[in-house]
């Protein structure tokens, strides 16, 4: 299982990459096995060319330690670890530091449901964090971003709001597989670059309505959802 997760996160971390949310070294893919109780992470500071499966670090989901390869996992790995603990519906997180998405995340904004492309995977604005204080800055940095996230769930399904900004740094996205986890963190990027535009078309738009935000995201991910074909 774990030999097959490898793959899966490497492939996802390439898909990043692929799909223009990361440049550099920035950014990474984790997928969690809750059977084993480890998460494979994208080792740190390792360019994504020639990245391969054996490249990636198992880590204990209890401990927080290494259980198996060569390289130190992300420095991220804390943020990651706190939110598989917290959100027990997720298989995969993505974090990346994409243009549009991380410019809102610098404004520490929300980013409003315009329409109805947001409401397709989001059951309301995509929150922002607040920001981090000095104290939680300067101890346990990466494990307290991953608690200020966990902070704004305390009402609000993971699954239905598949993605946060962490105010002056960047988004995060999840899902219920590693694969779900990268598809959400590019549509979290096209919904931050379409509002941009949206505001920029016209400043003073609103929300979009309950009503449609709710037809739209529900008919979707609602237990009477009809979108799509039915699954065998």
């Amino acid at each position: 299982m774990l030999e097959e997760l490898k793959k899966q996160v490497c492939e996802a971390n390439l898909q990043l990459v692929a799909a223009g949310l990361v440049i550099q070294t920035w950014g990474n893919v984790s997928g969690v096995d809750r059977a084993s109780g480890n998460l494979v992470i994208k080792p740190s500071g390792v360019p994504y060319d020639g990245m391969r499966p054996e490249h990636m670090v198992v880590v204990s989901l209890t401990t927080g330690e290494v259980v198996a390869g060569d390289l130190k996992p992300s420095s991220d790995t804390p943020t990651h670890l706190i939110l598989y603990r917290a959100f027990q519906e997720i298989g995969g997180i993505a974090h990346t530091h994409s243009l549009y998405a991380t410019a809102w995340a610098q404004a520490r904004r929300e980013i409003p449901a315009f329409g109805t492309t947001h409401a397709d995977y989001f059951h309301g604005p995509v929150p922002c964090t607040r920001l981090l204080t000095t104290q939680e800055i300067k101890s346990d940095y990466e494990a307290n971003t991953g608690h200020v996230i966990v902070e704004q769930f305390k009402k609000r399904n993971p699954l239905h709001f598949p993605g946060t900004l962490v105010a002056c740094h960047a988004p995060f996205a999840w899902g219920a597989t590693v694969e779900k986890a990268v598809e959400n963190a590019v549509v979290l990027e096209h919904l931050a670059r379409l509002a941009s535009e949206t505001l920029r078309a016209k400043s003073s738009t609103k929300p979009m309505p309950d009503a449609l935000l709710d037809k739209h995201f529900l008919r979707k991910h609602g237990p009477r959802a009809y979108y799509g074909q039915k699954k065998e």
